[in-house]
């Protein structure tokens, strides 16, 4: 008989404090996409600089995680998500606050920040806090579905925050939470105390791969521009020599930033490989329904944005119902590539969509199939890595594999993207058929990256035998 999970009181305040915090860093991926023009009107930025808004934030977030999830795993998962809520709370005032571009820009840089220490920590508290499998895997399906909603209700409220109160509105909001969530935190099960703890952070590889993931994110965003494409191949370059002597520090570093014994354990490289290609799939979905119901059914962007909330809707009710009694039976590569494999067909169901169509009949079944996805996949892919290694490494193993999403996440939207442009350019259609083309085969790419996820997990994660955590030094001197 399987295993019930049974929280005490403690334990439903400490998800809570914990996803909470989840659900707001991940809706502020999107939650200014619509206030966009706002901000450009008001602090007289051009489309390159309104960019940089957006950009900041993600590229600070995929550039510091790896940093982050070590920084956990050293000085002790509940001090690092104090530190980085307490970042991330001060730069989302800075951001409603300010009245320059420069002020904003680097504002929201600092949020990323905030972000990317906060999410590794976040999953070694879960760790530690839910100990038995029925209750982790409670845990993991709600703290999931929270990340993988967040886009979707950041793409919802970010217009009518706008209209109501303003641009700053939408950073402002976050304010109350990280207060509230600061308050809490002594919920949160205490820090092991580790001896030497500076001496063994990896200084030089800190510098070298956080350097060399903050250019790569910069190279693949700006591959999608023609006018920067040169800069960001010439970028390119360089992040990936830097990354290869980020490989050459960490195999000879006595404390490495990200120990490479790691990659050894299949669900740990797997899980990144297969999350690189969840957020290569999932990421460029939202982007292509928004230029869809904008632009050839018209939608307002506060419409266009309500149109996509069903996704997080679904999000929360399967995390709560469904998906902890899926990972109970069925195990988790099973949940992933069921996941995988609902977004690939989510995702054909769009590329079919009509030049006229109904929001009932062509829209809706495929964002709910998508909100069924999404938590799946997120919970799917994180949960092996993070528990398959000791308690010492368990933020850096969620740093390896949110990372892998983040890079992936921005390859997926250039490349989709760029693929419907050139498809629309070479049609020989009118205007408007090749648009509707270009967009119907990005959908299709984006469910071929799915698909190829799904693959993967059942290659790389199907369980084969029961492998043991790898004993760090961290956790053989401790």
């Amino acid at each position: 008989m399987t295993e019930r999970a049974v929280f005490r009181p403690k334990d439903r305040l400490i998800l809570l404090l914990i996803t909470v915090v989840e659900l707001v860093i991940f809706l502020d991926t999107t939650v200014l996409n619509v206030a966009l023009p706002s901000i450009g009107a008001d602090l007289g930025l051009d489309e390159a600089g309104l960019g940089w808004v957006t950009n900041a934030y993600l590229l600070a977030f995929g550039g510091f995680m790896l940093l982050g999830g070590r920084v956990a795993d050293l000085f002790g998962p509940r001090r690092v998500f104090v530190t980085g809520l307490a970042v991330f709370t001060i730069a989302s005032a800075l951001a409603g606050f300010a009245g320059t571009p420069a002020l904003l820009i680097a504002a929201r840089a600092l949020q990323g920040v905030g972000a990317a220490v906060v999410i590794p920590a976040q999953l070694a508290l879960l760790t530690a806090s839910f100990t038995t499998p029925a209750a982790r895997n409670r845990a993991f399906g709600v703290w999931s579905a929270m990340g993988a909603a967040g886009a979707a209700i950041g793409t919802a409220v970010g217009g009518p925050l706008t209209d109501a109160f303003g641009w700053p509105s939408i950073f402002l909001i976050n304010l109350p939470v990280g207060v509230l969530a600061l308050a809490c935190v002594r919920l949160l099960p205490a820090d092991r105390r580790h001896k030497d703890t500076a001496g063994r952070l990896d200084v030089p590889g800190a510098i070298v791969g956080t350097s060399a993931l903050l250019i790569i994110g910069y190279a693949i965003g700006a591959l999608a521009d023609s006018g920067t494409r040169t800069l960001a191949a010439a970028s390119l370059g360089v992040g990936l020599l830097l990354l290869g002597g980020f490989v050459l520090i960490e195999s000879r570093s006595s404390h490495p930033l990200m120990p490479l014994r790691l990659f050894a354990i299949r669900k740990v490289s797997g899980s990144a490989a297969v999350n690189a290609l969840v957020g290569a799939a999932h990421v460029p979905t939202f982007a292509l329904l928004a230029l869809y119901l904008q632009n050839t059914q018209d939608y307002s962007p506060t419409r266009s944005g309500l149109a996509v909330l069903p996704v997080a809707v679904v999000n929360i009710v399967i995390s709560r119902t469904v998906l902890p009694y899926a990972l109970d039976r069925l195990g988790a590569w099973r949940v992933l590539a069921a996941g995988l494999g609902l977004q690939a067909i989510a995702m054909i169901w769009f590329a079919w969509t009509p030049e006229h169509s109904s929001y009932l009949i062509h829209v809706l079944p495929g964002a709910v199939l998508l909100g069924i996805g999404l938590p799946a996949a997120f919970v799917g892919v994180t949960a092996p890595a993070v528990t398959s290694v000791g308690t010492a490494d368990a933020g850096i193993a969620a740093g390896i594999v949110n990372t892998a999403q983040r890079v992936g996440s921005g390859l997926g939207v250039t490349a989709v993207l760029l693929l419907a442009e050139m498809v629309a350019q070479r049609s020989t259609a009118d205007l408007d058929v090749a648009y509707r083309t270009g967009l119907g085969v990005a959908f299709g790419a984006a469910a071929g990256l799915a698909a190829v996820g799904c693959l993967l997990t059942v290659v790389l994660l199907r369980d084969r035998r029961v492998e043991q955590p790898v004993t760090s030094a961290v956790s053989a001197h401790s």
